[in-house]
C-alpha cells in the first residue's frame, strides 16, 4: 500500500508494536522518549564507577518501559559477582525509584542511591539512606554518565546505526563506549599530568 510501514493507509490512526513491526529492522520497537513522537528504537544501557567516569558495563535491549531497570539488574548482578565482598552503590535517577529494583538492589547488597521520586506518591529509597554523604555524593556523579552517550552519538556511531538486528547493534554499542573509555583515559591522563606540574 501507498502509506508505508504495514501494507496500509495508517494516516491519522495510532501505531503501536501490536499492530506495526519494521520492515527493516524487527527487533526494534516503537518507542516515545520524553515528548519526542515515537519511533523505531533500541536502548542502550551502561553502568559507570564514580571515580573515573569509565563505563564498566554496556549493553541493548528492545525498547520498553522495565528495559533499563532490568538491564540496570543484570549489569549490577555481573559487578557484584566480580567483587562479591566490596561495598557497590547505584546511583541513578528517578525512573529507577520502584519497589522492586530497590529490593533488587537491597537483595544483592547494593546500596541503591536512586533518586528519589515523590511525585504524588513514597519513594522506595529509605530517607536515612538519602540523607547520607555518599548519596549526595552518587546523585551529582551520576551525571557524568550521559557523557558517554552525548560522545556516542556526536563523534561516535549511535545516533542513527548503520547495522539490523539487536546483536549488531549491541557490537556496535559496547565497542563505542569501549571507544569513549579510551578517549575518557587520555584525558584522565592529561589531568593527572599537568596536576604533577
Amino acid at each position: 500500500g501507498g502509506g508505508g510501514g504495514g501494507g496500509g493507509d495508517f494516516r491519522g490512526k495510532p501505531r503501536s508494536n501490536e499492530t506495526h513491526e519494521s520492515s527493516t529492522d524487527p527487533d526494534s520497537r516503537l518507542y516515545r522518549k520524553g515528548k519526542t513522537a515515537s519511533e523505531l528504537r533500541f536502548m542502550g544501557h551502561t553502568l559507570m564507577e564514580n571515580r573515573n567516569g569509565l563505563v564498566v558495563g554496556a549493553m541493548v535491549t528492545q525498547a520498553d518501559g522495565y528495559a533499563e531497570r532490568e538491564a540496570a539488574k543484570l549489569m549490577i548482578g555481573d559487578a557484584r559477582a566480580a567483587n562479591p565482598e566490596g561495598e557497590i552503590t547505584l546511583g541513578a535517577d528517578k525512573g529507577y525509584d520502584a519497589a522492586e529494583f530497590i529490593k533488587a538492589l537491597q537483595d544483592i547488597k547494593v546500596a541503591p542511591h536512586v533518586a528519589q521520586n515523590k511525585a504524588g506518591r513514597s519513594s522506595a529509597v529509605p530517607d536515612e539512606l538519602a540523607t547520607s554523604e555518599g548519596y549526595a555524593i552518587s546523585q551529582q556523579k551520576r551525571k557524568r554518565i550521559e557523557q558517554g552517550f552525548g560522545w556516542g552519538k556526536f563523534i561516535g556511531p549511535i545516533r542513527q546505526v548503520m547495522v539490523r538486528g539487536i546483536k549488531s547493534v549491541g557490537q556496535v554499542f559496547v565497542m563505542t563506549m569501549a571507544a569513549y573509555n579510551l578517549v575518557r583515559m587520555r584525558t584522565l591522563g592529561q589531568v593527572r599530568l599537568q596536576g604533577a606540574q
